[in-house]
């Protein structure tokens, strides 16, 4: 049988910002517990009064997202170095039976200038590649036989190193993600290995996601 508390705590884990302000404090919950009111009553199938609602409410912020946002926190302050590039392309081709081909010669110039930017990704019907801005003529060059199917100048890339144990934490990507977001910072692309990532992001907003990423040391 449903009971509030269970109803409750299902519908916050469907709202993850929610959730987290939850944790926070900063959500008046007997204001929360009115508007979600005829939601839970529907799941139910039943009245539900609004105290019962918010002591459910209570229970989820002082234990459920209390206890993940603890491990989270732990893990993010073992952050490691912040890179920050600037005067990035992104590159956005079909994928072909040539890309790889042209990636490997494109690759061999790359390898001769040190101070150049190059990551790649591979999806299933598409890849980009991220370059500085100085390589272009290359790109022109071993990739003009493919299909463009995006080109973004004018961005800047953030790559942080996380501690070892962050892939056995759930929701510390979601966890920076939703910091940016709150900063009206977008997000363009990631790019991501098991102990580190990248995020490209408009010029304008690279010193916000650094700035986020930072303060994020210090919680």
């Amino acid at each position: 049988m449903k009971t509030i508390a269970s109803v409750v705590e299902n519908y916050i884990k469907t709202k993850p910002f929610l959730s987290t302000a939850l944790s926070q404090g900063i959500i008046n919950l007997t204001s929360l517990s009115r508007q979600i009111q005829p939601e839970i009553e529907l799941a139910l199938q039943k009245e539900a009064r609004s105290g019962a609602i918010v002591m459910a409410l209570k229970r989820i912020s002082d234990n459920m997202e209390f206890l993940s946002t603890h491990k989270i926190v732990k893990v993010l302050k073992g952050i490691g170095d912040i890179t920050v590039r600037s005067s990035l392309v992104d590159y956005s081709f079909k994928i072909s039976e040539t890309l790889l081909s042209a990636q490997a010669s494109f690759l061999a110039q790359v390898n001769d200038n040190k101070e150049a930017f190059y990551t790649s990704s591979r999806g299933v019907s598409e890849s980009n590649i991220v370059i500085s801005s100085t390589m272009k003529h290359l790109v022109a060059i071993y990739f003009e036989n493919e299909v463009l199917l995006e080109k973004s100048e004018n961005l800047s890339s953030v790559t942080i190193k996380l501690p070892t144990e962050n892939v056995d934490i759930p929701g510390i990507y979601y966890f920076i993600f939703q910091r940016l977001s709150w900063e009206g910072v977008n997000i363009r692309q990631v790019i991501s290995t098991s102990n580190e990532f990248t995020i490209l992001v408009d010029e304008d907003s690279v010193n916000t996601a650094f700035k986020v990423i930072k303060d994020l040391k210090s919680l």
